[in-house]
C-alpha cells in the first residue's frame, strides 16, 4: 500500500488522531473547529494527529519545502503533530484533495485558489477553504529548444508542447497563456500534460519542442536542464502577456528570473505568481494556529531546503486576498507581528 493510501484510509476525510483499531489506537475528531467562531485560541495542540501535506512533482519545489515542512511540524509540536509530505499534481489537484480530505494542508498558486474561492475555472462550485499564509512566489517558467525555431508563446502554434501535470496550477498558467497569444490550447498545440521529470526528460531527447512550468526558484528539474543542456535551451520572455493576464485577476504579476538562478546569458522577464498555504475552512483552530506558527519561526529552515522560502515574510504573509486567512492562522500572525 503506497503511503498516500495509508493517509486516506486512516485519515478517513478529514485529520485523525492516531488513531482506531485498524491504524493503531483511538480516534479522536479534530476536523472542525467545534469550540465556535468566537473561542479562544490557544494555539496548543494536545492530542496526537497526523496530517498530510499535499505538495507537487517530486523536482519541484513544493515538494522540497513540503517534506521540510513536514518535518519542521513534527519537531516543533515534538511528535503530538505528526505531518507527511504527499507528492501531487499539484494546484488544482491539491485543493480538490483537500477538499475531499485527502489533505489537511494543500500548496497552491494564488490563481488556482482564487479559482476555488469564487467557485470557476476548474472548480464548478466555491470551494470552502482558508489560508495559513501566501508563501513565496513562483516563477513563470517557459522554455523552449533551440532548435524549435521558437521565438514567442504564439509561435508555439503546431509545435509538441509540454502545459504540465493534469490539475497542476502549471497547466492553468499554460493554458492561459497560450489563449492570451492568440492560440486555442486544444488545437493549436500537440499538447503534452507531462509533469516536470518527464518534460525534461522529452526535451532531452527531442520529443518535446517546448514546456510551461511554474515554480519556485530554483527549480531543481530545470537547475539540471540547463546544466546539462544549457546550450540546447532557452527562456521566452513572456512579459508582453501580462495585460491580457491581468485581466484575469491581480494574482499574476510582472517578475524576473535572475540570470545567475540557471546560468543564463542575462535576466529573463516573466510573470510570477505568489503561492499560498490552504487548509479547509472548518480546521480546528488551534490546529490551524500551531501550524502558521511553525511555519512562521522555522522560515529559516525552510530556506535551507531550497531558497525560494526566503519569500516567506512578515511583510507579506497576510496577502492572501481573496482567500480568506483562517481565524487560526490570523491568531499566530498577530502574535508574530505580522504586518496588516
Amino acid at each position: 500500500m503506497t503511503s498516500k493510501s495509508w493517509i486516506g484510509t486512516c485519515v478517513a476525510g478529514a485529520l485523525v488522531l492516531t488513531a482506531m483499531a485498524g491504524c493503531g489506537g483511538r480516534q479522536t475528531d479534530n476536523t472542525t473547529d467545534k469550540a465556535g467562531a468566537n473561542s479562544e485560541i490557544a494555539c496548543t495542540v494536545t492530542s496526537d494527529t497526523r496530517i498530510a501535506i499535499a505538495t507537487g512533482n517530486t523536482t519541484g519545489v513544493y515538494y522540497v519545502v513540503g517534506n521540510a515542512l513536514a518535518t519542521q511540524i513534527t519537531q516543533a509540536t515534538g511528535d503530538k503533530v505528526k505531518a507527511s509530505a504527499a507528492e501531487t499534481g499539484a494546484s488544482v489537484g491539491n485543493i480538490k484533495g483537500l477538499d475531499k480530505g485527502d489533505y489537511q494542508v494543500a500548496f497552491s498558486l494564488l490563481d488556482s485558489a482564487t479559482d476555488a474561492v469564487q467557485g470557476k475555472g476548474s472548480f464548478d462550485k466555491p470551494v470552502k477553504i482558508a489560508a495559513l499564509g501566501r508563501i513565496y512566489d513562483n516563477a513563470t517558467h517557459v522554455v523552449v529548444r533551440a532548435d524549435s525555431g521558437i521565438t514567442s508563446v504564439a509561435g508555439m502554434k503546431g509545435k509538441r508542447i509540454s502545459t504540465g501535470s493534469p490539475n497542476s496550477g502549471t497547466e492553468v498558467i499554460a493554458q492561459r497563456l497560450l489563449k492570451a497569444a492568440g492560440l486555442d490550447p486544444d488545437k493549436d498545440i500537440q499538447p503534452q500534460r507531462l509533469d516536470l521529470a518527464k518534460t525534461t526528460e522529452g526535451v532531452k531527447a527531442g520529443t518535446i519542442d517546448g514546456f510551461f512550468w511554474s515554480g519556485g526558484l530554483p527549480t531543481a528539474g530545470v537547475t539540471d536542464l540547463f546544466t546539462t543542456n544549457g546550450d540546447k535551451v532557452k527562456f521566452l520572455d513572456v512579459s508582453g502577456l501580462l495585460p491580457e493576464m491581468r485581466k484575469l485577476g491581480p494574482a499574476y504579476q510582472e517578475g524576473r528570473i535572475p540570470a545567475a538562478t540557471y546560468k543564463t546569458p542575462g535576466d529573463v522577464k516573466t510573470i510570477v505568481v505568489p503561492n499560498v498555504l490552504l487548509v479547509r475552512e472548518d480546521m480546528n483552530a488551534d490546529l490551524a494556529c500551531v501550524l502558521t506558527k511553525t511555519l512562521v519561526e522555522k522560515r529559516e529552515e525552510l530556506a535551507r531546503a531550497n531558497p525560494a522560502a526566503k519569500g516567506i515574510t512578515l511583510e507579506t504573509i497576510r496577502k492572501t486576498d481573496p482567500v480568506p486567512l483562517h481565524r487560526g492562522a490570523v491568531a499566530a500572525l498577530d502574535k508574530a507581528g505580522a504586518a496588516k
